[in-house]
């Protein structure tokens, strides 16, 4: 297959198309952060209502809880948007201006608080369905009266913890629609209803009454059972899942939040010829502030004077640091790392600037992911009309058989008690824990089930290089030395000289001459007269002797003589190159390079295994990645990118029907991670990375995504397997309940059975090995 060549502008106008889009309709579309949603038809519900206004065009994403709406140049009625959200039964909150500060908060503080009222009502379901489950599992255990003891503990469950299902049950039964919170509420409402009336009208509340162990098929008496641990287990259960899902999904706004944080909070300005150090929002464009040596950028501008290197990693994701002038163009966030004094005048401010469009590409990446909804919702939209009907018919047939209507009742409950999930309430948690607990083991942290639905097709892997594939630290490479010079001497004057420099390349060439001298770098030797001269290189005295290192224009003539060609070669590779000349003669040439990982090719091969094509995409030049492809056996490379090229390669990827998975690990990569089916992050990269990525690879070997990869597919297919054999129960014993043949004991040993078997299934994932463990 061709690599794909989208087209896209360069950086510097690419920033200004998406400045101006962003000025043009910052008045037209608003945000709003939506709560209550409990799946994906929560969202086109609330989607389909904003749609009704006229003149706008509304999107919500389950995923990111977040309604993006648009219309025309007249601004927008926020408060009626939120109204009509509210009246359709879910939350409401506008969003500020995404680059303004402090601009996540009511989002964090509304997921906080949603978090948190999941896990309180969790912590006590789970407290007080214990004892329900055990009295009613373990015969010896029931003293008497203990139906009402139960009753006392199940209540709160049902009513309080379980709420959450009810209310959307209510929700969604009002406009027609019927998901896995129906099927919970339905059930559980049942089995509390019937226990009940067990015990007030039947036998079930008598004194001696006791839940015996009778495995047969027969006709019983409804009014004296009571099922109770079924409604507190399944809502415990299923809370417990859903808790795990929202503690993943509240990281969904994280990357962009970890994105703003990266610029400076203050600047120093330059007003009337004195320095005065002002907050960053009252930086206007025109403005000329400073940036000293260690300093961040605090806003897109130009160099108005000084000289020094910027670490533009950020946004390129090459390692070596760019020297940098008058008149160069600097972008907000990077930092000055020379050692040299800039004046800069802001020429963008605010979400004008690279770094804030980088924050917008993330949160459009991250808004058109589809959500993957939950399997059992599918599921549940097709079994619980089937139930209830049957229901339904059970209750008729009985009346117009039998004409007795405590024996109707009976059937008709017992089916939707029966039908209540025990099992699938452990489907997707067990499996969970279990798969994301091994690949924790193995230092791969999955976020979701979204994830494990999302790396199931993945047939295309894009890498970028620098500390994904190579180490991302600079490092000798290779030291070629003059006729009749030693190598280790040169070495030693070199390292002496450079360990002077604050430069990336000079301190590993620096590292390397102390490891020659017992690692420690103070077995370098003193040097005088160090000068540091600006896009050529350093010079100094070493040991007595002048020592330059640096280009070839150091050199009279820039000739190297015997060490023209090595240094020619060693820049074809992609290596960079420095002459060392001791004395003003060639002495030797230095190459400097960014290694690549010893795991790395091992790992392209197991990609290639798995039927995944591989491509190389960085923002590094062309010469390095060819040599880096090659090395490990990409299959296609694409070089010299910004942030926004690497995200309409992958767009061009999805466009043409492929499933792509993003491995990154620096800030340039979070937009490409947020935009790919399947994010992947290093470990050992940068924060927004890991924030913006689906899956974070603890260990900084490459490997860990093959893993990744083959641990989702794994989780997934037991998740799968889970909620049939879940579902396969409840369908196998309805025709039971129907007849009127339930033995509760025997549904009550099968759905401990049934549960049994779902926990048994997701604990085989323990033995799931990884690659790095059996080469």
């Amino acid at each position: 297959m061709p690599t794909p060549t989208p087209s896209s502008p360069s950086a510097a106008n690419a920033a200004s198309t998406a400045s101006t889009a962003s000025t043009a309709n910052a008045a037209s579309t608003i945000e709003l952060n939506i709560s209550g949603m409990t799946c994906a038809s929560c969202a086109a519900r609330i989607e389909k209502k904003l749609n009704k206004h006229d003149g706008v065009q509304a999107q919500v994403n389950y995923a990111t809880e977040k309604a993006t709406i648009t219309g025309g140049t007249d601004a927008l009625d926020a408060d009626a948007f939120i109204a009509t959200v509210e009246k359709t039964g879910y939350g409401a909150e506008l969003i500020p201006d995404a680059s303004a500060p402090g601009s996540q908060a009511p989002q964090d503080a509304m997921a906080e608080a949603e978090l948190d009222s999941l896990r309180r009502r969790l912590i006590v379901s789970a407290v007080l369905a214990v004892p329900v489950i055990a009295l009613a599992m373990v015969p010896a255990w029931q003293f008497d009266y203990w139906g009402w003891v139960s009753l006392a503990l199940t209540l709160p469950v049902v009513l309080w913890a379980g709420w959450p299902f009810h209310k959307a049950t209510w929700q969604n039964l009002r406009h027609g629609s019927v998901t896995m919170d129906t099927l919970i509420s339905l059930g559980t409402s049942s089995a509390l209803l019937w226990s009940l009336v067990a015990l007030i009208f039947g036998s079930a509340g008598d004194a001696g009454m006791r839940h015996g162990f009778d495995f047969t098929v027969s006709r019983g008496d409804g009014l004296s059972h009571i099922y109770l641990e079924v409604a507190a287990g399944v809502i415990t259960f299923i809370l417990l899942g859903r808790y795990f899902e929202k503690r993943s999904k509240r990281t969904a706004g994280s990357a962009l939040r970890a994105l703003l944080d990266l610029g400076a909070s203050e600047v120093t300005v330059l007003r009337d010829g004195s320095e005065t150090t002002i907050s960053i929002d009252e930086l206007a464009v025109g403005d000329e502030f400073v940036v000293r040596d260690g300093e961040k950028i605090a806003t897109d501008g130009v160099i108005i004077s000084g000289h020094s290197t910027i670490d533009t990693s950020m946004l390129s994701g090459e390692s070596i640091p760019v020297e940098a002038g008058p008149e160069d163009s600097v972008a907000g966030a990077t930092i000055n790392v020379g050692g040299g004094k800039l004046v800069v005048r802001a020429t963008k401010v605010g979400a004008d600037t690279q770094l804030a469009q980088m924050a917008k590409m993330v949160e459009d990446a991250q808004s058109g992911k589809a959500s993957a909804q939950r399997l059992a919702d599918k599921i549940s939209g097709i079994f619980v009309p089937i139930v209830i009907g049957v229901s339904v018919l059970t209750l008729i047939a009985w009346l117009l058989i039998d004409g007795d209507w405590a024996a109707a009742f009976t059937a008709a409950v017992a089916v939707l008690i029966i039908a209540c999930p025990c099992a699938l309430g452990l489907a997707t948690p067990t499996a969970l824990l279990v798969g994301t607990g091994r690949g924790a083991q193995m230092g791969v942290l999955i976020k979701g089930p979204e994830v494990l639905e999302q790396s199931r097709g993945i047939d295309r892997v894009v890498l970028d290089k620098t500390g994904t594939v190579t180490t991302g630290v600079m490092e000798l490479a290779d030291v070629i030395t003059a006729e009749g010079v030693n190598r280790d001497e040169v070495l030693h004057l070199a390292g002496s000289l450079e360990h002077e420099s604050e430069h990336p390349i000079g301190r590993a060439i620096a590292r390397a001459a102390a490891d020659k001298r017992a690692d420690d770098s103070r077995s370098l030797s003193e040097v005088t007269e160090f000068e540091s001269i600006r896009s050529a290189g350093v010079r100094g005295v070493v040991d007595g002797r002048q020592v330059a290192v640096g280009k070839p224009s150091l050199a009279d003539n820039e000739d190297l003589g015997a060490l023209q060609q090595p240094f020619v070669d060693a820049q074809k590779q992609g290596h960079t190159a420095l002459a060392v000349l001791v004395d003003g003669s060639p002495a030797a040439v230095l190459t400097v390079a960014d290694q690549v990982k010893d795991t790395s090719a091992a790992a392209i091969q197991q990609f290639q295994e798995l039927g995944i094509e591989t491509m190389l995409l960085t923002g590094d030049n062309q010469a390095v990645a060819d040599t880096v492809a090659a090395e490990v056996g990409i299959d296609h490379v694409k070089a010299e990118v910004m942030p926004e090229d690497k995200v309409a390669v992958i767009e061009e990827y999805q466009a043409q029907g492929y499933q792509v998975a993003m491995v990154g690990d620096g800030i340039n990569d979070a937009p490409a991670l947020a935009q790919a089916d399947l994010g992947m992050a290093m470990g050992t990269g940068t924060d927004v990375a890991m924030e913006s990525a689906d899956i974070t690879l603890v260990r900084g070997d490459l490997r860990a995504a093959t893993d990744a990869i083959r641990l989702s597919r794994r989780t997934l297919g037991t998740i799968k397997g889970n909620l049939f054999w879940a579902f396969a129960y409840n369908t196998a014993a309805l025709p039971l309940a129907a007849l009127g043949l339930l033995n509760p004991m025997l549904a009550g040993a099968a759905m401990a059975l049934s549960s049994v078997f779902v926990v048994s299934n997701s604990l085989r994932l323990r033995g799931f090995e990884s690659t790095a463990d059996t080469d």
